[in-house]
């Protein structure tokens, strides 16, 4: 599919800053075309965990990227159950169970991508409980929560999942967690199917965004043929 005038805009970003990113030195040599590992992620996760709504969220929902790891970690250090991603949402259960009263390995192991694959339990989206916090990974987001993932499109497709469910509500607090590099000034093209986020943390402030935006579910008139095809728990689900 040819990309259209948003997608293009919102590249241009993406490579922008991955750019930036790279030339401060704030990623490792490897990040660009993904979601950022950046260094000072550790002083996020502890910006975040110092929130109030981290303190009341019981149950995380978060992507399964390096950059979010101590964010991960953390959540399941201080008892909250945990929900991450499969890897491009493959297979009907596309969510990881990870329960930290369950854990036989240190926390931040049982949060890594590698032992989540091996060891926790994988589950349907009707297998799963509300959401209070989504952790969400972005390539750039700004002020007024609009963001940009790495443009594969999977964490619009996990949130509008559990939009549908009924699992991630008005309650439902979503966090971008970035360097501080990451969160840039200008606007961001939007479309239907683009959530905005609440609040943005980095190593150095927490933002409060306004103009909050989510889908009522899959928007399937904008869903790619090849892509529903691709993502069993959306064949599975097709409307239309």
């Amino acid at each position: 599919m040819t990309p259209g005038p948003i997608d293009q805009e919102k590249q241009a970003v993406r490579e922008r800053v991955w750019t930036l990113l790279d030339e401060a030195k704030a990623v490792p040599p490897d990040s660009y075309g993904k979601i950022p590992g950046f260094f000072g992620a550790e002083q996020t996760a502890e910006r975040l965990a110092k929130l109030d709504i981290w303190k009341r969220a019981r149950t995380i929902k978060s992507n399964p990227d390096y950059a979010q790891l101590p964010i991960r970690a953390r959540a399941l250090e201080d008892g909250k159950l945990l929900y991450m991603a499969v890897p491009k949402i493959a297979g009907l259960k596309p969510f990881f169970r990870i329960d930290p009263s369950e854990l036989d390995v240190p926390a931040v192991q049982a949060a890594e991508k590698a032992t989540a694959s091996k060891s926790a339990k994988r589950v349907g989206i009707d297998e799963m409980t509300p959401i209070d916090m989504v952790i969400c990974g972005s390539v750039a987001v700004n002020r007024s929560g609009a963001r940009i993932g790495k443009g594969a499109g999977y964490s619009d497709i996990e949130v509008a999942l559990l939009i549908a469910a009924g699992l991630v509500t008005e309650e439902t607090t979503i966090v971008a967690t970035v360097h501080q590099l990451q969160v840039i000034e200008e606007g961001i093209p939007e479309t239907t199917h683009d959530f905005s986020v609440d609040v943005i943390v980095t190593p150095e402030e927490v933002v409060e965004c306004g103009n909050r935006r989510r889908p009522g579910g899959i928007v399937w008139g904008e869903m790619p043929k090849e892509k529903i095809q691709a993502i069993p728990v959306l064949k599975d689900r097709e409307v239309g």
